[in-house]
């Protein structure tokens, strides 16, 4: 049987070199805009969390951002907490909710389906984080073809 001659990894070890960035960090220019759409469910999987975090960086870009959230999407918008509104139950629980605020609170605007906040996942406004702007359905489809007529760059976060 082979035997493993090398010392364990121990906290503080590297495994692959995050420093060397290989393309240009590309900033805003004046006036230009972001979209960042989600239709994908909270907590069923990383690429809702993942994408809040892309949309708070395109705001430190520099980049006039705004998020979507329709369909499942909407769930991420909605308080949480256990056993009360804003408790953390488990270690990480909290983070949707936390990067929406930061979004908010560092210059993004978060727009909510009301169909499908209601219609679809049972809840009202009252249930969205404050700050968020509920809006009409048709306002969706409005709301994406304003940023493509404004040249925007829209990041798109499905799944299925």
């Amino acid at each position: 049987m082979p035997k493993v001659e090398h010392a364990p990894h121990k906290n503080g070890d590297v495994f692959v070199d995050y420093e060397n960035k290989v393309f240009e960090d590309v900033k805003a220019q004046p006036g230009e805009k972001a979209l960042v759409t989600f239709h994908t469910v909270a907590f069923e999987g990383s690429i809702g969390f993942v994408n809040l975090l892309q949309a708070t960086r395109l705001i430190r870009k520099g980049f006039d951002t705004s998020v979507l959230l329709y369909g499942p999407g909407v769930t991420l918008g909605v308080q949480r907490g256990f056993p009360r509104l804003g408790d953390e139950a488990f270690p990480g629980h909290m983070n949707a909710n936390r990067q929406i605020v930061k979004i908010l609170e560092e210059g993004g605007k978060v727009y909510a389906c009301r169909f499908a906040l209601q219609a679809l996942y049972g809840h009202g406004e009252q249930s969205l984080i404050p700050g968020i702007t509920p809006i009409n359905p048709q306002d969706v489809l409005d709301l994406i073809l304003l940023a493509r007529r404004d040249n925007a760059f829209i990041l798109d976060t499905w799944t299925v």
